[in-house]
């Protein structure tokens, strides 16, 4: 699998998507993000070990603990594929615009 479809991939699950929004404030432990998730802490390390794979956070090791931090050049790959199809959508709705621009203007000339 490529990087961006790893990238995906992670993001594909909310409870990811959850731990990397919390990750945003700082970096953490697994006992901190576990907590507004009703799951264990080995099944948070198993998401964990998923957004490590594919390059979104990094853990390093403090005495007993391995906090957890968010890597955000990872996104970076991401942002940028996303960021075509915005461009895709703006040009798109820029031409709606238009066309119901046009379509105003036609109906004042006709009343």
């Amino acid at each position: 699998m490529d990087a961006l479809s790893t990238t995906f991939a992670a993001l594909a699950d909310p409870t990811r998507r959850a731990i990397l929004a919390r990750l945003a404030l700082g970096e953490t432990s697994v006992g901190e993000l576990a907590q507004p998730f009703a799951m264990s802490g080995p099944a948070v390390t198993k998401h964990l070990k998923v957004l490590e794979h594919a390059g979104l956070i990094s853990r390093s090791r403090v005495a007993q603990q391995r906090p957890a931090k968010l890597e955000p050049a990872a996104l970076k790959a991401a942002s940028e594929w996303l960021a075509e199809y915005r461009r895709f959508w703006d040009a798109k709705f820029d031409d709606l615009d238009a066309y119901l621009a046009d379509l105003q203007n036609q109906n004042g000339e006709t009343e």
